[in-house]
């Protein structure tokens, strides 16, 4: 039964994927000129359907920002790709290997992805592309925790990527809203079940949630927006957000 849900479940996948795909690309093409006001929809219709695919019940409390700005979460698994988009508008900022993950590259790569390397010497040029994007409005949705964790504790938030939210010309105007992301697991297995991190080879983690008979679900906290103008630097700004986070995500775990 195992491999026969995965095979199905599989083909569901790209049928979701490549075929709303297809109708995105047509109606990007017509409004591209302005602006993108109906393809981030049908992105979001992909995220919801993949996630009933999985056999993944999704909740959320609290409300998107309509707000300029960031949104900031912590990061479990490639699942939070579809259990952040599915309830808001937004373009993540993801490593440049995601580019090449089956089904979800291509996706981010169509969708407006910002996708960055995580190094040192290219901070300089990281932070002049977000603010870029920013400047033009987009709602960037990125993982202060720089990787994904076993998804049972929120790990220290890196300040890097939040240098670009200080621009001079765009700070006074920046939100930030922090999110928390708590998976519950099916019964009898694993806490870290939906968890993908450490020496967990992606496909592997593909097929273990695949061949799950489903009853998993992800409960997701949209906070209270904080205004950027009102933190000293990235570093203050960085810490508030992960401790709001890191209480969020601690309170979902006690009522789940």
């Amino acid at each position: 039964m195992g491999i026969i849900r995965i095979l199905i479940r599989l083909i569901l996948l790209i049928t979701v994927i490549y075929g709303l795909l297809v109708i995105f690309l047509i109606v990007r093409a017509f409004e591209w000129p302005f602006g993108r006001n109906i393809s981030p929809g049908i992105t979001q219709l992909v995220c919801h359907l993949c996630l009933k695919i999985l056999g993944i019940t999704q909740t959320v409390k609290g409300t998107p920002m309509r707000a300029f700005g960031s949104v900031v979460a912590n990061h479990s698994s490639w699942i939070d790709i579809f259990v952040l988009n599915a309830p808001q508008r937004i373009f993540f900022v993801s490593k440049s290997e995601v580019r090449n993950w089956f089904g979800i590259g291509i996706l981010g790569k169509v969708t407006g992805t910002v996708f960055i390397e995580r190094k040192i010497r290219q901070s300089l040029a990281q932070k002049g592309m977000l603010y870029k994007r920013l400047a033009k409005g987009d709602k960037l949705l990125f993982f202060p925790e720089g990787t994904s964790t076993d998804g049972q504790q929120v790990v220290k938030f890196k300040s890097t990527l939040f240098a670009a939210l200080f621009e001079t010309k765009i700070k006074d105007n920046l939100f930030v809203q922090p999110v928390s992301v708590y998976y519950k697991s099916p019964e009898g297995q694993d806490p870290r079940f939906y968890a993908w991190w450490g020496d967990f080879n992606m496909w592997e983690h593909l097929k273990q949630v695949l061949s799950s008979p489903g009853g998993g679900f992800v409960s997701v906290l949209f906070h209270n927006p904080v205004k950027v103008s009102e933190y000293s630097d990235r570093k203050a700004l960085a810490s508030a957000c992960e401790q709001i986070v890191r209480t969020g995500y601690a309170q979902l775990k006690i009522d789940n």
